[in-house]
């Protein structure tokens, strides 16, 4: 497996209103696309900066991923993301290292990247996201 780049890092926010302005008020970074995933049941607001991106994540659902994630841990950084170009391949590879993961299989995520979580209790705490894009 190869990582590319980091890809984008997952923001937990309570509301994407409240939680851009720091994003682009002070750093006068762009929301350059806002998605609705309804699978996961988030509200992501992408911020690309050079060849990466700021994903900000509003729960649409008290009983979703980023509501739950908040209240367990406050809102900040709720995963990084890395670019990989075959994420099958890269997936057998971590289920051969013995590495757990929350997604057997990649799903579609934001904006159609196909996409897949590795469990923190394999990455010293931190949730981990590997995606392709076309």
């Amino acid at each position: 497996m190869k990582i590319e780049k980091i890809d984008h890092l997952g923001i937990a926010v309570n509301s994407i209103e409240e939680g851009k302005n720091f994003w682009t008020d002070v750093l006068g970074l762009d929301i350059e696309t806002t998605e609705i995933v309804e699978t996961q049941k988030v509200l992501t607001a992408f911020l690309p900066i050079g060849e990466s991106e700021v994903e900000l994540l509003e729960s649409t659902s008290p009983d979703g991923p980023i509501a739950k994630y908040i209240e367990k841990k406050g809102a900040g950084i709720q995963h990084v993301a890395f670019r990989v170009k075959n994420i099958d391949a890269a997936l057998d590879e971590l289920k051969e290292k013995g590495i757990k993961l929350i997604d057997q299989k990649a799903r579609i995520g934001a904006g159609g990247v196909r996409m897949a979580f590795l469990h923190p209790k394999a990455t010293n705490g931190v949730l981990v996201e590997l995606c392709e894009r076309d």
